[in-house]
């Protein structure tokens, strides 16, 4: 009997996986620079590549490289703009801070970015507007808000008190209502 269900036990049993025969540490990946990631011949996707049966993960690898890549160019663009804004060169900014809008925008990033280029157009409806988004999405499974050094916090939806600050501070100049501890901290209720 014994035997009979540990023969029926190994015949359910779930088989081992198989080993990925092409592993690669994609975080480690994307962080290396474009030179180090597409012009080494023996590194970066070229190593997985050259490997039997890669070429498509190689193929996936370059992909998610461009995505990250242009998400990092994107934050360069958005803090030049934040640069571009806090002199009062609104227009620069603006084009600047198109430039980083996400294309799959899981996070409220682009909402985010609609109520800066609405408080820098001097659209309080636009960007009242874009608050609401913002402030309407479900926050994502896993996700907790969290203190970071130096008095950053991480809360969901990421960037409402920022935009809050816009609206508290419409009408003055970006400098003041990014960062004027008047507009960053909500009304005593």
């Amino acid at each position: 009997m014994i035997a009979a269900l540990l023969a029926l036990a190994l015949q359910t049993a779930p088989a081992a996986a198989a080993p990925d025969p092409c592993p690669v540490d994609t975080r480690a990946m994307l962080d290396l620079g474009l030179n180090a990631f597409d012009q080494d011949m023996n590194g970066g996707w070229r190593a997985l590549a050259q490997r039997p049966a890669c070429e498509a993960r190689a193929a996936d690898l370059i992909r998610d490289y461009r995505d990250f890549a242009r998400q990092r160019m994107g934050l360069l663009a958005w803090h030049e703009g934040q640069l571009r804004a806090n002199l009062g060169q609104n227009e620069a900014a603006i084009a600047l801070m198109g430039q980083s809008r996400h294309p799959d925008d899981g996070d409220g990033w682009n909402f985010y970015a609609d109520a800066t280029v609405a408080f820098l157009r001097g659209d309080r409806s636009a960007l009242v507007a874009a608050r609401e988004r913002l402030a309407a999405l479900p926050r994502p499974e896993g996700f907790r808000d969290q203190e970071l050094p130096g008095g950053y916090r991480v809360r969901w939806p990421m960037n409402l008190d920022v935009v809050d600050a816009l609206v508290r501070c419409f009408g003055r100049p970006y400098r003041e209502a990014y960062g004027a501890p008047e507009c960053r901290r909500p009304p005593a209720q």
